[in-house]
């Protein structure tokens, strides 16, 4: 199992969560909630306001979301359903383990250490110049008092 951070619209609650529920694109098992351990600049950009985590550590805000660990098969759909390489690529991060009502759930391999676990999550290298000027944001929320609804896949 692989462990992967989600920080915008794979998350619970969120227009494509459904997918990692899916178990015939494999299997994602919820771990807990966390945040990256080194800033990075989250924006909501394009058309379709999607949330992109820019590759620019060191700036912006340290980023909240969840901790899955997935198997192969989900990480390959993950990889297809995120466009990696083209749209987003997918990094390895140091991620906090958040304390909270999830934490009963993180396994205690990831409570060692002072409570920072290896993720991988998808980050664009790719944008236009123009968002790196976008408000950055900590928690992305497609519902959030920023005003930008996400536009799902399916509208497209």
């Amino acid at each position: 199992m692989t462990h992967v951070f989600v920080y915008g619209t794979l998350k619970r609650g969120q227009p494509n969560h459904e997918v990692m529920l899916d178990c015939t694109n494999g299997l994602a098992v919820f771990r807990g909630r966390g945040r990256t351990v080194e800033p990075y600049p989250l924006v909501i950009a394009g058309e379709h306001n999607i949330p992109y985590l820019l590759n620019l550590p060191g700036r912006g805000h340290c980023v909240a979301g969840e901790i899955y660990a997935v198997d192969d098969k989900m990480l390959q759909f993950l990889d297809e359903f995120e466009d990696c390489p083209d749209m987003y690529q997918r990094t390895l991060v140091r991620i906090e383990v958040l304390e909270g009502e999830d934490r009963c759930s993180v396994p205690e391999e990831m409570l060692a250490a002072n409570k920072i676990v290896q993720c991988f999550l998808y980050s664009t290298a790719t944008y236009s110049a123009e968002w790196v000027h976008l408000p950055y944001h900590d928690n992305y929320d497609s519902q959030g008092n920023h005003g930008l609804r996400y536009n799902p896949r399916e509208n497209r």
